[in-house]
């Protein structure tokens, strides 16, 4: 949707309601509602104020000390919602409404580097000053309940029905069984200029995924974010629930498995003459992936449940190793031609996809930089072979981080101090908590 193609929708009635959104360090949408006539009249050209705290809080929405963006002893200000006019869209199951995302910005007119947007955006104008841009597409897994959130909520989020009953990986009769949902989240992605491709059932019960054309990376990203909360609100309105969690129970976990290739123009970078009919750089990003991703795990898998999808044998890797179309890896290279392409499957359905993708792309150009060289490709099952590990918490993929030089480097310290301390609040809520598995264990034997 154009501005113009809004404002005329906006004269007609037919448009009533902006919502402006930026994306959170947890990945989640945040913003306003806008009414359609100011948001055309004067907002769309100088944005709207939001409170500073967005950038400094956790998943309850609770205000974290010890960020340099923000505090109490600052005041808590604002910072400038500034609308990306090109990512207008309408959001056809909800009456009258449209949706624009928003970059972050000071009210100089500066960059706000902390904001997860910016942070790609950054990652981007390195790969643009060598005339190159990246491309990428995010495959995002959910399990779908038959509860609304309400009643999940009220039963403490336990003994909740899935909405299949068994494995229906790839079954048509399984997905048959869900298109009361899946087929309305389809359309209005559609409708809203996501090019879907396809969906399809996965291992875990009541799971599915929907997958969209593979696009530049900032597009792929912001389209990823707006899908998340689409799928939410339209499940809501079906009286069911999604969860994006990356690990819900003891079978499969929600992935989020991302194809990136780096391009000059209309021409892909990484096919060549070369072994297995790829260039030198391909083999220089891939090495890149594999010796960067250990020290920006936390990029990938943001929360304390992240860690419990990486199991032996669950199809979340655990070695950090490449192979050729081995789902076992955790680097996968697949397509040919201008689609070879390599999946990085680390990270889970909660991931935000703004950073994933920027540590993907500042991998990659590391390896470039350096003329890595990758390791063998791993043709047999990577569970079982020598190589660097995926962390096991939380806690040790902060502290990756925290010390990783390069990282510093790449994405520069404001940031990585901004996530390092939103890390380290993320373990100390955790480990302040009792949990379910504590109290079964202890609360009569102990």
């Amino acid at each position: 949707m154009t501005f113009d193609e809004l404002r005329d929708l906006v004269a007609k009635g037919q448009i009533d309601t902006v919502i402006l959104a930026m994306t959170d360090m947890q990945g989640r949408l945040q913003g306003k509602r806008l009414d359609a006539e100011a948001f055309v009249g004067d907002i769309a050209a100088h944005g709207a104020e939001a409170c500073n705290y967005l950038l400094a809080v956790d998943m309850e929405m609770a205000t974290l000390p010890g960020f340099a963006l923000t505090s109490w002893e600052s005041g808590y200000g604002d910072f400038v919602l500034k609308p990306d006019l090109s990512t207008l869209r309408p959001m056809p199951w909800l009456e009258g409404t449209a949706l624009c995302i928003a970059d972050v910005e000071y009210h100089d007119g500066s960059p706000v580097v902390e904001s997860p947007r910016q942070i790609l955006r950054a990652q981007l104008e390195r790969i643009a000053e060598r005339g190159w841009n990246a491309k990428i597409g995010s495959e995002l897994e959910f399990v779908l309940f038959r509860e609304s959130y309400d009643s999940a909520r009220d039963k403490g989020y336990r003994d909740l029905k899935p909405a299949n009953a068994y494995n229906v990986d790839y079954s048509i009769l399984g997905t048959t069984m869900v298109e009361d949902v899946i087929r309305p989240i389809r359309l209005a992605m559609k409708a809203a200029g996501l090019k879907v491709e396809d969906s399809k059932g996965e291992c875990n019960l009541g799971q599915h995924e929907i997958n969209f054309r593979y696009q530049d990376a900032l597009r792929m990203a912001d389209d990823h974010a707006f899908y998340k909360l689409a799928a939410k609100e339209i499940a809501y309105q079906h009286g069911v629930a999604i969860t994006f969690m990356a690990k819900v129970n003891q079978l499969e976990g929600n992935s989020c498995h991302i194809h990136c290739s780096f391009w000059e123009g209309d021409e892909s970078l990484f096919p060549g003459t070369g072994e297995g009919g790829h260039s030198p750089l391909y083999d220089q990003y891939i090495a890149g992936q594999v010796e960067r991703t250990h020290e920006l795990s936390y990029f990938f898998a943001p929360n304390i449940n992240s860690y419990k999808r990486y199991a032996y044998g669950s199809f979340a890797p655990t070695t950090l190793l490449w192979g050729r179309d081995n789902r076992t890896a955790a680097f996968r290279s697949v397509g040919h031609g201008k689609g070879l392409r390599l999946e990085t499957r680390i990270a889970g359905g909660d991931a935000n996809p703004y950073l994933a993708f920027a540590a993907i792309v500042a991998a990659g150009l590391d390896g470039i930089d350096r003329e890595l060289m990758p390791p063998p490709p791993t043709s047999g099952s990577a569970y079982d072979a020598d190589g660097q590990r995926m962390p096991t918490t939380l806690t040790e993929a902060v502290d990756l981080l925290d010390r990783s030089a390069f990282a510093r480097t790449a994405f520069g310290d404001r940031v990585i101090d901004h996530y390092v301390n939103s890390g380290r609040h993320e373990v100390r809520a955790f480990e302040s908590a009792v949990t379910d598995w504590e109290l079964v264990r202890s609360f009569e034997r102990s």
